[in-house]
């Protein structure tokens, strides 16, 4: 179905908001908008993220790499506010000119090297620690391919599903219809992966798997957009299998809680400077 009022302009203006529940920040020009200056704590990494799918990668990356007692990770995690348009501020965009969470800072070298979109810093902190990106030629290309898949992939499932089936201020049969078979068609890609694989790339965990998980993972396992059933996850049984098993990793549910501000309390941890800092959530919970 479509909008038999509307044609689209010879030359398309941006007059008014967009509607939807993203209106108050989208706009058709990059740059700061105020100046605003980051907090920088004492660790060798500043994060300045969100807890959405594409933040929750790189907290899950760095808790895995201190789980396996890599100190030299540890990091200092900073909250920002997309709703309230943070990621305009001057010193945030000067990290990632294009004004997208997350945006990491290691302060580590000389001068300090900064690093933005999530698949680039996986990829960052795989090669500087040499860990979860195998070291043998195939293998890494296979985890790349599979990393570069959901970079490319993810764009559909989020600003396409998820935008027309739960944020967009009407609903449409044509663009929901066309990105819910898109978003079937990429579960069934990864249910076929799975079959014959433990991990994505094979019988090792690599960033190609905390890469994947935070949107296809949680999505099987119904807490994306709250479309387990219209997708029939339930369906994708090799992907549930595996998303139920990334899911029970300590570290990916420390990861999945940094700089979170919704859900329970016991969920959130809005920054993050110390391992106590988890501490003090799981006695909150109890």
């Amino acid at each position: 179905m479509s909008d038999p009022t509307y044609t689209p302009p010879k030359v398309w203006k941006w007059d008014s908001a967009s509607g939807g529940k993203f209106a108050n920040i989208n706009r058709p020009i990059a740059g700061a908008t105020h100046d605003k200056t980051l907090a920088q704590g004492q660790h060798p990494f500043q994060l300045y993220s969100l807890a959405t799918p594409n933040g929750v990668k790189v907290t899950i990356m760095f808790e895995e790499l201190l789980e396996k007692g890599i100190k030299g990770a540890e990091y200092d995690a900073y909250i920002i506010n997309i709703m309230e348009g943070d990621q305009f501020g001057s010193d945030f965009v000067d990290i990632n000119p294009n004004s997208k969470i997350p945006a990491l800072l290691d302060t580590s070298t000389q001068p300090a090297t900064r690093i933005f979109e999530s698949g680039s810093i996986l990829m960052y902190l795989a090669e500087k620690f040499n860990d979860f990106l195998p070291s043998d030629a195939s293998k890494k290309a296979e985890c790349l391919s599979w990393l570069f898949w959901q970079m490319g992939s993810a764009p559909l499932l989020g600003g396409g599903f998820g935008h027309f089936y739960a944020y967009a201020p009407e609903k449409y049969q044509y663009p929901i219809d066309r990105y819910t078979m898109e978003v079937k068609r990429q579960l069934d890609v990864l249910d076929r992966q799975l079959a014959e694989n433990e991990f994505i790339a094979g019988d090792e965990y690599t960033i190609a798997d905390m890469a994947i998980w935070p949107w296809y993972g949680v999505l099987a396992q119904g807490g994306l957009y709250n479309a387990g059933e219209f997708l029939e996850v339930h369906t994708y049984k090799n992907v549930l299998r595996w998303a139920n098993q990334i899911a029970q990793r300590p570290a990916v549910k420390r990861g999945s809680i940094v700089n979170k501000s919704w859900g329970e309390p016991h969920e959130q941890l809005l920054e993050r400077h110390d391992a106590s800092d988890f501490e003090l959530k799981t006695q909150d919970k109890v």
